[in-house]
């Protein structure tokens, strides 16, 4: 409707999630899966475009204070009114069946009358779906092939009315109703059991959960809450039966507020993989990086002429880009977009980026399919044939090909960690693979280098300086002290932007900064030996954390707001990589 991108809480069941606003407002939903069409959508709207806020009745601003259960992802929001105080705890139950969503009122003091208003709106925020009574205290909507659920524990005085069902109640101290919103395919005539399920029990096993799953986690350090929040955010995000990781749980939240640039980021990209999968190893989850593992190596497999940088949650190839015209967009910044023409995009440096996934599971010791040899070889004679032609790049930039620098050293990437996999499963490497990766390294080291910027650059023949330069010593390119990538971190000090970094050289001066991009900076300072400067620009990325310590892709330090989709996968992964970086930098001898 109109609030912050940082002004959202996240909620999720490990197959979808839903962004939750200070004021009690839920205004995006997709159901039942991360991808699926929103049936509450007023954050790219109005809230005729669908909502459900619990809330005291007539309270018209954001809530007292607000904040997750410890290493859980169960939120407790409270209002103080004049008559009492009131506490919501709201939380999605890992999925049984079917999703759903639960919201506990609880009255702390006094007696306060709370007000439930939902108004769902299905297919992105459009379809006003049909609504009954099905049983005592339970509705039901439908439109299409949806059902949606809203069952009360408790008596409530509910009245419909301009498409949005109304409910009232009153909670003295020590009293508590329970609502729970449960989706089913509109074919099912029977209310979920997740409506019968007593909602003390599923707040504890909820909780018990994430608790569980937190006490694995394996960083110690002074950034601890600040890991296991991206870490369970990270978890969040995972699309559990088959082990997906999407960017975000939003699409078309807008890297500049009323502008164009404004992507759908419910789909996994293999550009994060490795990353993502170290983050995961390193923190000491073996079996969310084997998930990653699997879900990957089933969605490339095929002919790597097809190869794609994106993929749905379940590994679909088909994910076309439309458009919303219904929908305003957040803060008017249009189109909203459901799909991603990236599909599509020449992006020449996934063939690296999963060949490093590979190369480090099996360095892990995670299982990996038996095919993999065959894998390799198809990706890398593909590669062979292709690596000197232009493409997209990391950004996936939707203008004209280029050689992008960061695509040339993925290239290397690929014939290094090739070789790598060859000598670890014991197998017979062509020679070709040898002389391919010395080739690229020289072509990168002659035309990306610009002399006069002592900088390596975004493409071959380009003035324009490019974050990714960043990862060149990361994946083991160039060693982080060489003299040209020292050059370089010092170089990309001109990407400053109030002491956050942006990705490139901007257009027109009104990029925002990069989260990711300034945590790889911390990470470079940190190789150079410059801690302090190092640890203070991390510093400065956990102090734009909202409340709830979640990142968007983008941080506007002008405005002094959050940008982008949110929370973004990448930006924790970063978070997390950059902690572990600085906490294990070699003290001082004395």
């Amino acid at each position: 409707m109109s609030s912050l991108i940082e002004d959202y809480a996240l909620l999720s069941d490990l197959e979808t999630a839903a962004m939750l606003g200070r004021d009690g407002s839920v205004e995006w939903l997709c159901l039942p899966r991360f991808d699926s069409p929103a049936c509450l959508a007023a954050l790219l709207g109005t809230p005729d475009n669908g909502f459900w806020r619990v809330a005291p009745r007539g309270a018209e601003g954001p809530c007292s204070r607000r904040g997750y259960r410890h290493d859980t992802l169960v939120l407790d929001t409270e209002w103080e009114t004049p008559s009492g105080r009131v506490r919501v705890t709201d939380f999605m139950p890992p999925r049984a069946q079917f999703p759903c969503l639960v919201r506990i009122v609880e009255g702390l003091s006094g007696e306060v009358t709370v007000r439930s208003e939902l108004r769902l709106r299905f297919h992105q925020g459009r379809v006003v779906p049909w609504t009954r009574d099905d049983a005592e205290r339970c509705q039901v909507a439908v439109a299409g092939p949806d059902a949606v659920w809203l069952g009360a524990d408790g008596p409530v005085a509910d009245r419909g009315g301009d498409d949005t069902t109304v409910a009232d109640f009153t909670v003295p101290a020590g009293r508590r109703l329970t609502l729970t919103l449960a989706w089913t395919p509109s074919h099912r005539t029977t209310a979920p059991g997740v409506l019968c399920v007593p909602a003390d029990t599923a707040l504890k096993e909820t909780g018990d959960f994430w608790r569980h799953w937190t006490a694995q986690c394996r960083y110690q350090g002074p950034w601890r809450d600040a890991v296991v929040r991206s870490l369970i955010t990270l978890k969040a995000l995972i699309y559990a039966p088959t082990g997906g990781i999407v960017a975000a749980p939003t699409t078309s939240l807008p890297e500049r507020v009323g502008g164009t640039r404004n992507w759908d980021h419910r789909f996994c990209w293999l550009r994060d993989s490795a990353f993502t999968l170290s983050c995961l190893l390193r923190s000491g989850y073996r079996e969310e990086a084997g998930a990653w593992l699997g879900w990957l190596v089933r969605a490339v497999a095929g002919d790597p002429v097809h190869l794609q940088t994106v993929y749905g949650v379940a590994g679909q190839r088909l994910l076309p880009e439309t458009e919303a015209p219904w929908l305003p967009g957040y803060e008017g910044s249009a189109p909203v977009r459901f799909g991603t023409a990236a599909m599509d995009q020449r992006q020449l440096d996934v063939h690296g980026e999963v060949l490093d996934t590979l190369c480090l599971s099996l360095q892990a010791g995670i299982d990996v399919p038996p095919h993999v040899w065959s894998l390799v070889k198809s990706l890398m004679g593909h590669l062979q044939t292709h690596w000197q032609e232009p493409d997209q790049g990391l950004w996936q930039t939707r203008g004209p090909a280029r050689q992008f620098v960061h695509s040339k050293v993925m290239a290397w990437v690929a014939a290094d960690r090739a070789l790598r996999l060859g000598a670890l499963l014991g197998a017979e490497v062509p020679g070709s693979w040898r002389v391919m990766r010395d080739q690229v390294r020289a072509q990168v080291c002659r035309y990306g280098w610009h002399s006069r910027l002592r900088s390596f650059v975004q493409s071959y023949g380009s003035d324009r300086l490019d974050a990714s330069a960043l990862l060149l010593s990361a994946h083991g390119f160039l060693p982080a002290r060489d003299s040209r990538m020292r050059d370089t971190v010092h170089a990309l000090r001109a990407l400053e932007h109030g002491g956050f970094l942006r990705r490139h050289t901007p257009d027109d001066g009104h990029e925002a900064a990069s989260v990711a991009c300034s945590l790889w900076y911390a990470d470079a300072l940190a190789a150079l030996g410059e801690e302090g400067r190092a640890r203070d620009t991390f510093e400065r990325v956990l102090s734009v954390r909202n409340d709830l310590g979640l990142l968007a892709a983008q941080w506007d330090p002008a405005a002094g707001r959050q940008l982008g989709n949110a929370p973004q996968a990448f930006s924790h992964v970063a978070l997390v990589g950059t902690a572990f970086t600085l906490r294990d930098l070699p003290r001082p001898s004395r």
